[in-house]
């Protein structure tokens, strides 16, 4: 089954998506938090993406390598080999996790580790990166288990998202916007591209029925991010741990079928318990 496949499957349960990996015991971004998503069977992980100095991929979230690598420098500034050979600070990092066994990985590296075994949310932090990232995928043969997101705001992401994306088939997230003042406009473009999956954010769940009508009835699936820094109207992991009727529950109930989340065994177990 392809990523496309499994996110429009109607019948699926709700998705859960390791944001970095399970990072808890291990640094984010590396090659051991992913392995223990594959390992827990979660369905998603989320990797952050760069792009260094001789045009190599890297597992990266920060602009520098200070927090997770200990080296107050950007990777666009250092080879290849400088980046492949830097220990990670465990968990997410800073001064106050050791230095680990794990090296900061190659984006071919993580391919190959989760070929046919997890989905990816590649999440590149440079937008001109995301063709070479593409590249990379289909390289590889994993086009089928990535996807790719960007800000749908005006014609101009539009355009761009046709252009650079939409040739290649590989899944698609847009990210939109209800909560702010030009909501309608991100809305009329969403309705005309259409996407397979659409990441949301919102200052309560009444705002949801903007989506409704032809873009629900696409089969289109909606994304919430919980995790605190980022999450919509108060449904963060922090309040879920206390409460996850409250906040998971109400989100899946309102629609939601994929939520990334850095408390993902909790958000199993909330899900077995919405089952039995």
């Amino acid at each position: 089954m392809s990523y496309r496949e499994f996110i429009a499957d109607k019948a699926r349960d709700c998705a859960i998506v390791a944001h970095r990996g399970i990072w808890r015991d291990a640094p984010e971004n590396s090659l051991l938090a992913i392995q223990r998503a594959i390992d827990a069977r979660y369905e998603v992980v989320e990797i952050d993406i760069r792009r260094n100095a001789d045009g190599g991929l890297f597992l990266l979230h920060d602009e520098t390598l200070e927090r997770m690598a200990g080296l107050d420098a950007e990777p666009e500034h250092l080879s290849s080999r400088q980046l492949s050979g830097l220990s990670l600070r465990n968990r997410d990092g800073g001064a106050q996790n050791a230095f680990t066994t794990e090296k900061l990985p190659r984006l071919a590296e993580v391919f190959e580790l989760t070929r046919d075994r997890i989905f990816l949310h590649l999440d590149v932090k440079e937008r001109e990166v995301i063709p070479d990232v593409i590249a990379c995928a289909k390289a590889m043969g994993v086009e089928g288990q990535v996807d790719f997101w960007a800000s749908l705001k005006s014609e101009k992401d539009l355009a761009w998202i046709r252009e650079m994306i939409e040739p290649h088939d590989i899944l698609f997230m847009a990210k939109t916007r209800l909560n702010v003042p030009d909501a309608a406009t991100q809305l009329a473009l969403l309705s005309e591209l259409a996407p397979t999956v659409c990441e949301i954010y919102f200052d309560n769940l009444k705002q949801l029925s903007a989506l409704d009508g032809p873009l629900l009835e696409s089969g289109m699936a909606l994304w919430v991010n919980t995790l605190d820094c980022v999450a919509c109207a108060g449904f963060t992991d922090t309040a879920a741990l206390a409460d996850p009727d409250a906040v998971w529950g109400r989100l899946i109930d309102a629609g939601i079928s994929v939520i990334q989340t850095d408390e993902a065994a909790a958000l199993k177990s909330s899900l077995a318990a919405r089952r039995a």
